[in-house]
Order: C-alpha cells, then sequence, then structure tokens
C-alpha cells in the first residue's frame, strides 16, 4: 500500500525579497550566521484541499497484511506524490499487489509496472463530462476498503511527536522521519510478536487484533 502525507515544519517569519531569494537557492547577504542556522530553506509550500501548508512530504510503502512500512522517501511538501511512486516500491515483497488512491494514475507508469509483473490496485478517477461507471465506482470502494489500512499507520506516525516536525532543513527531517519510522516498526513488531503472529497467521485471525496494545473497540 502506497500514500504520502504533508508533515508541516515551523513557517519562517521572513520578508518577500528574502523568500524571493531563498526560492533561487540562494541566502540573503545580510543574514547573520546565527539567523541562517535557524531557517529552514528546504522546506516548501504546497496547497491541499484548499488549504496552505509549509514542510516537507512523506511518502511511504506498507505492507498490507502486518502494517509494517517497508521503505520511504522524504521530500518537499511541493514535489508531486507520483515522483516517489517507484522509488518506494520494495521489489523484496513476496506479494506483487500494489494499492494506492487516485492521485497515483498515470498510464505510462501503470504500463511499465505491469512489464514488471506488479499487480497494481489504483482507484480512477472521473474526466471532466465522463463519470465513472457504476463498476468503477464498486472498484474504487473495494480498493478504498484496502488502502484505508496505511491510513492508520499515518495516523499512528502523527500519534509519535506531534503533527509538527521541529528541525530545520531535509538532511533534518529525513533522519528525524526515518527514526520515526524505526520506531513505529519496531513497536509493530512487538506487538505482533506478543499477539503470536507469525508469517503463517491466518487473515482472519489478524482482522481481530488490536493496535495500538489496549485500545477498545
Amino acid at each position: 500500500m502506497i500514500n504520502a502525507s504533508i508533515v508541516p515544519v515551523p513557517r519562517q517569519g521572513i520578508t518577500a525579497e528574502e523568500k524571493e531569494l531563498v526560492q533561487q537557492q540562494a541566502t540573503p547577504a545580510d543574514w547573520p550566521p546565527a539567523k541562517r542556522r535557524q531557517k529552514d530553506t528546504n522546506a516548501k509550500w504546497t496547497k491541499k484541499h484548499g488549504k496552505s501548508y509549509f514542510g516537507y512530504k512523506l511518502s511511504a510503502s506498507t505492507d498490507k497484511r502486518y502494517k509494517l512500512i517497508r521503505r520511504i522517501v522524504v521530500a518537499t511538501a511541493s514535489e508531486h506524490d507520483t515522483l516517489h511512486f517507484e522509488a518506494v516500491l520494495d521489489p523484496g515483497n513476496t506479494a506483487r499487489d500494489v494499492w494506492a488512491d487516485k492521485g497515483y494514475v498515470g498510464q505510462q507508469r501503470e504500463a511499465r509496472l505491469t512489464g514488471q509483473s506488479w499487480r497494481l490496485h489504483i482507484q480512477r478517477k472521473a474526466q471532466k463530462k465522463c463519470p465513472l461507471s457504476e463498476c468503477r465506482e464498486g472498484r474504487n470502494r473495494r480498493i478504498a476498503k484496502t488502502r484505508a489500512r496505511i491510513e492508520h499507520v499515518f495516523g499512528a506516525l502523527e500519534q509519535q511527536g506531534g503533527k509538527v516536525l521541529r528541525s530545520i532543513g531535509l538532511a533534518s527531517a529525513t533522519l528525524h522521519l526515518n527514526w520515526k519510522v524505526a520506531s513505529y516498526n519496531l513497536r509493530r513488531l512487538c506487538f505482533l510478536k506478543t499477539a503470536g503472529v507469525t508469517a503463517l497467521t491466518p487473515k482472519w485471525r489478524l482482522r481481530w487484533l488490536k493496535w495500538p496494545p489496549g485500545r477498545k473497540n
């Protein structure tokens, strides 16, 4: 399962002229060294559902059965989700099914991945003056039911230290998010081990397990 989430960072208090220089990957000459260390010149602005965000974007692939994060890519928030679709695919995964939402539709990429034996389950979106058929709407609902599991993973990551990342720079953000993902996977593995889950545990039993531990149904 593949998804991406915006990771906000504190907004930078800079003028319009300084912002223009930063966008050109330059640093204002009048900034003292102390100010340069406190300004994040890597984070970018983006809009989602009509709301503006400043920060980075975490793309991740998650195991459908056990909800373990397999690969991640950290980039600026302005980069499109599809740019890192193939980068987060794990060729070592025993299953070849890929689940994603409407934002990952792309004919050339889908043809290329299908040629590499990936089975794609990507939701379709309606085009102008061409609504989805009842069959495709039903397919979208079936995919959404499975893909919703990755939303639980991103929700658990947000609970680990809040929604805002308080670091400066892309390298620091990448390091912090890798730590957070490693921490999540360790917690998840401990839970699976305590529950007695193995690679041979039937799928019907996994649906009855509680995560996180202590959560009430």
